[in-house]
């Protein structure tokens, strides 16, 4: 009886430990899970960042999210929706006559919502509360590269504006050139034409003074 016990309450609990056991693992399954979810949902937020467009005053942006603003965002398309259109609005707004650089800062609801710039001579803070950022695009870059795409298309065009010219001149003085030797030469036939002519005349005239004599 004591036995039965004994190996009835050692079943009791090994029972007990194999279901908290696969329990866990579920749990842990699922939250690997919803893990993932949220890492693809992260990236196709991020693909959205990258589809905004911004005004050429903000040289620098970048955006601040927290993990709860992703989980209602994720849970709300409409709030994901919205957070988007606010961004677009604060990065493709002109903030002109400066240029700035501009920090998004998005929390668990639209009132957590807010945007700070720092002028571009300025922007220190910007650089300090940016780095750790979700999203960050600097413009200053992809500036410096289109200056640099720039001006070596202008250099090109010179280049061949150069050329150009070089190739008009050289066909200029050969055209030149050739008219000064068709001038030559037509000088020189003519002459050659007048002396052939003046020969032929004396010797007509000679042959008739033989004639008469």
């Amino acid at each position: 009886m004591e036995i039965s016990t004994i190996y009835g309450n050692n079943y009791s609990a090994y029972t007990r430990s194999a279901k908290t056991a696969e329990t866990e693992a579920a749990e842990k399954t699922s939250k690997m899970s919803e893990a993932e979810e949220m890492a693809a949902f992260k990236k196709e937020f991020y693909a959205d960042l990258e589809r905004i467009t911004n005004h050429r005053t903000v040289y620098s942006w970048a955006v601040n999210i927290s993990e709860k603003a992703f989980e209602n965002m994720k849970a709300d398309p409409e709030y994901r929706a919205k957070i988007l259109s606010l961004i677009q609005r604060d990065v493709g707004d002109s903030y002109a006559p400066r240029n700035c650089s501009v920090l998004i800062t998005v929390g668990a609801t639209s009132k957590d919502y807010r945007a700070d710039s720092w002028p571009d001579c300025n922007d220190s803070e910007y650089h300090v509360r940016s780095r750790n950022s979700f999203y960050k695009r600097d413009s200053k870059k992809k500036d410096r590269t289109e200056e640099i795409n720039e001006r070596y298309l202008e250099k090109r065009a010179q280049a061949k504006k150069l050329q150009k010219k070089i190739m008009e001149e050289d066909t200029e003085k050969k055209e030149l050139e050739h008219s000064r030797l068709m001038k030559v030469w037509y000088g020189e036939s003519r002459m050659t034409q007048a002396s052939a002519a003046y020969e032929a005349g004396t010797i007509i005239e000679s042959e008739e003074n033989n004639f008469q004599s």
